[in-house]
């Protein structure tokens, strides 16, 4: 190597691209007439947040833009740094915009983890052009970042790396004689090659560090060529892209949803093993399980949320791994089970009914009458007793207090077991009308 501290350096370090054209990934961004591109290419600098999973490079870009524009790059990251640090950069700043007469851009990595008042602080460094910032974020800005940031930084949103594009990489990796890895001469099967691709999960830092393992395993076991063993050896326990706490969680859990809404039992499965896969609580799926059997299937199959129930408690029992089995189960039935929201709307619609209509009296037929002084005071009076009365429904009988419309609030739908519970409700009301 010409530079003897690159051989120091990880091999992620060592092979960050020094311009725009190393640069893989972000076509839509960085191609030809995209609107990133064009900033670039035209010199116009403003300020901006990268939102996008980990090993995407929202760091190089930032570092390439600030080249590019031929500005100082000063970082700072949110996760260590204060409103004090965010003070000294921007003194550095008006000092190198007075002296020299050079821009400054300030990247802030983990951009979300600043609390309101320290994103605050961006702002007249910003509106008076001391500084030009870009923040990175894994998270999405619209929930992490102030209005009034955002409203003065453009949000771009970055992709994870395609399988192609992560096979650029690792070639330039194999063997590029000064950065990467092709002093040593090492060659890859295509078995391994096929699953370091798919287990960096869209993650160009990842799959550097995984190369760079397996290179060194293969160094010390005196092998030519890094085999599919070896590749898993350097991934150990290593799972996919998951954040208990982000925004891929949340996408997930939702995509797991909408497929048992949808009747898809395949992508259900799917979205519950990647969640599994990624370290997720079971119990968690478990809870969510329960709430879909209630939100999504309802009466239409009451038993849905007996399986859920049940499933749940298995988990509990057996815990991992033999317990995920009940929950994947459970998943599957709720995915083919008839689907009914209608408990869902009719909850919905009468917490609304409740709160307009405020709290009206039980009416006095309705009312208990336990004791002489509320038999007097016409307690249950008049209340017509249900199993008396024929077909066991008292027609005509009103059980809603005066000044609630009657509704009807719960409308069952014409699937499952639900198209009999709407045939009977229809049979009552038609009672009700020749009463």
């Amino acid at each position: 190597m010409s530079n003897p501290n690159l051989k120091f350096q990880p091999l992620a370090a060592r092979l960050r691209p020094q311009s725009l054209d190393e640069y893989f990934g972000q076509s839509h961004l960085l191609g030809e007439g995209k609107p990133l591109r064009q900033a670039l290419e035209k010199g116009r600098l403003h300020s901006m947040v990268f939102w996008g999973p980990p090993g995407v490079g929202k760091t190089t870009l930032a570092k390439l833009i600030a080249d590019k524009a031929d500005a100082r790059i000063e970082t700072l990251s949110a996760v260590t740094a204060g409103v004090k640090d965010i003070r000294a950069v921007a003194e550095r700043a008006r000092e190198a915009q007075e002296s020299v007469g050079r821009r400054t851009v300030l990247f802030v990595d983990e951009v979300h983890r600043f609390n309101k008042s320290q994103q605050d602080a961006f702002l007249p460094l910003v509106e008076e052009g001391i500084l030009t910032l870009i923040g990175a974020t894994t998270e999405n800005p619209s929930f992490e970042l102030n209005n009034a940031l955002l409203s003065r930084a453009r949000v771009y949103v970055l992709k994870s790396l395609s399988l192609d594009e992560l096979e650029q990489i690792l070639f330039t990796a194999l063997t590029h004689q000064e950065r990467g890895l092709g002093e040593l001469k090492q060659a890859i099967s295509d078995e391994a090659r096929s699953q370091i691709l798919e287990l960096a999960d869209g993650d160009a830092r990842q799959l550097l560090n995984y190369l760079e393992i397996a290179s060194q395993l293969a160094e010390v076991e005196s092998k030519q060529e890094i085999d599919a063993k070896i590749i898993l050896q350097a991934v150990g326990e290593g799972v996919r892209r998951f954040d208990k706490k982000g925004e891929a969680f949340y996408d997930q859990i939702s995509a797991l949803h909408k497929s048992v809404r949808g009747s898809n039992p395949d992508a259900a499965l799917y979205w519950l093993v990647r969640m599994l896969d990624g370290g997720c609580d079971p119990k968690y799926l478990a809870r969510r399980i329960i709430r879909m059997a209630n939100e999504d299937i309802g009466n239409a199959d009451p038993k849905a949320l007996r399986l859920a129930l049940d499933a749940c408690q298995t988990y509990e029992r057996l815990g991992s791994p033999e317990g995920e089995l009940a929950l994947a189960q459970a998943v599957l039935y709720l995915s083919v089970a008839p689907k009914s929201n209608a408990v869902y709307l009719a909850f919905k619609e009468m917490q609304k009914v409740v709160h307009k209509h405020g709290s009206h009296e039980v009416p006095m037929h309705l009312r208990n009458a336990p004791t002489k002084l509320m038999k007097e005071l016409d307690y249950g009076k008049n209340y017509r007793y249900a199993h008396d009365e024929k077909n066991a429904y008292a027609a005509g009988e009103a059980y809603l207090p005066e000044g609630v419309p009657e509704g009807p609030y719960y409308k069952p739908v014409g699937r499952g077991l639900e198209i009999k519970i709407a045939e009977k409700l229809s049979y009552l009301r038609q009672l009700d009308k020749k009463s």
